[in-house]
Protein backbone atom coordinates (compact mmCIF):
# COMPACT_ATOMS: atom_id res chain seq x y z
CA UNK A 1 0.00 0.00 0.00
CA UNK A 2 2.90 2.35 0.73
CA UNK A 3 4.36 1.81 -2.73
CA UNK A 4 1.02 2.62 -4.33
CA UNK A 5 0.93 5.95 -2.45
CA UNK A 6 4.45 6.82 -3.64
CA UNK A 7 3.44 5.93 -7.20
CA UNK A 8 0.40 8.25 -7.02
CA UNK A 9 2.54 11.00 -5.51
CA UNK A 10 5.04 10.70 -8.35
CA UNK A 11 2.28 10.68 -11.00
CA UNK A 12 0.63 13.80 -9.53
CA UNK A 13 4.00 15.59 -9.42
CA UNK A 14 4.79 14.61 -13.03
CA UNK A 15 1.35 15.71 -14.24
CA UNK A 16 1.60 19.10 -12.50
CA UNK A 17 5.11 19.62 -13.86
CA UNK A 18 3.99 18.78 -17.40
CA UNK A 19 0.96 21.10 -17.25
CA UNK A 20 3.00 24.05 -15.94
CA UNK A 21 5.76 23.47 -18.52
CA UNK A 22 3.15 23.29 -21.31
CA UNK A 23 1.53 26.58 -20.31
CA UNK A 24 4.88 28.36 -19.94
CA UNK A 25 6.00 27.21 -23.38
CA UNK A 26 2.65 28.19 -24.88
CA UNK A 27 2.91 31.68 -23.35
CA UNK A 28 6.46 32.03 -24.68
CA UNK A 29 5.30 30.96 -28.15
CA UNK A 30 2.44 33.48 -28.14
CA UNK A 31 4.76 36.22 -27.00
CA UNK A 32 7.23 35.59 -29.84
CA UNK A 33 4.46 35.13 -32.43
CA UNK A 34 2.85 38.51 -31.67
CA UNK A 35 6.16 40.37 -31.49
CA UNK A 36 6.72 42.76 -34.39
CA UNK A 37 9.91 42.20 -36.37
CA UNK A 38 12.52 44.87 -35.79
CA UNK A 39 13.57 47.07 -38.67
CA UNK A 40 17.25 46.88 -39.56
CA UNK A 41 19.07 49.95 -38.30
CA UNK A 42 21.66 51.53 -40.55
CA UNK A 43 24.85 52.30 -38.78
CA UNK A 44 26.01 55.90 -38.63
CA UNK A 45 29.64 54.83 -38.59
CA UNK A 46 29.66 54.56 -42.37
CA UNK A 47 28.86 58.25 -42.77
CA UNK A 48 30.67 59.85 -39.83
CA UNK A 49 33.64 58.52 -37.96
CA UNK A 50 33.61 59.71 -34.37
CA UNK A 51 36.94 60.54 -32.72
CA UNK A 52 38.28 58.22 -30.05
CA UNK A 53 39.62 59.75 -26.85
CA UNK A 54 42.02 57.99 -24.52
CA UNK A 55 42.50 58.80 -20.85
CA UNK A 56 46.19 58.88 -20.00
CA UNK A 57 47.34 59.16 -16.40
CA UNK A 58 50.48 61.13 -15.70
CA UNK A 59 53.08 59.22 -13.70
CA UNK A 60 54.56 60.91 -10.66
CA UNK A 61 58.23 61.78 -10.85
CA UNK A 62 60.57 60.17 -8.35
CA UNK A 63 62.14 62.27 -5.65
CA UNK A 64 65.60 63.49 -6.54
CA UNK A 65 66.73 63.91 -2.94
CA UNK A 66 65.97 61.76 0.05
CA UNK A 67 66.24 62.68 3.73
CA UNK A 68 68.83 61.12 6.00
CA UNK A 69 67.92 57.66 7.30
CA UNK A 70 66.56 57.58 10.86
CA UNK A 71 68.25 55.50 13.52
CA UNK A 72 66.00 53.24 15.54
CA UNK A 73 67.10 52.10 19.01
CA UNK A 74 65.45 49.25 20.90
CA UNK A 75 65.43 49.01 24.66
CA UNK A 76 67.13 45.97 26.11
CA UNK A 77 65.44 44.15 28.97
Amino acid sequence: MDLLGLLYLFLVFAACFAVIAFFKLAALGLKTATKKPEKPVREKSEKQVEPVYYIVEKKRARKCTYSQPKEIKFKEK
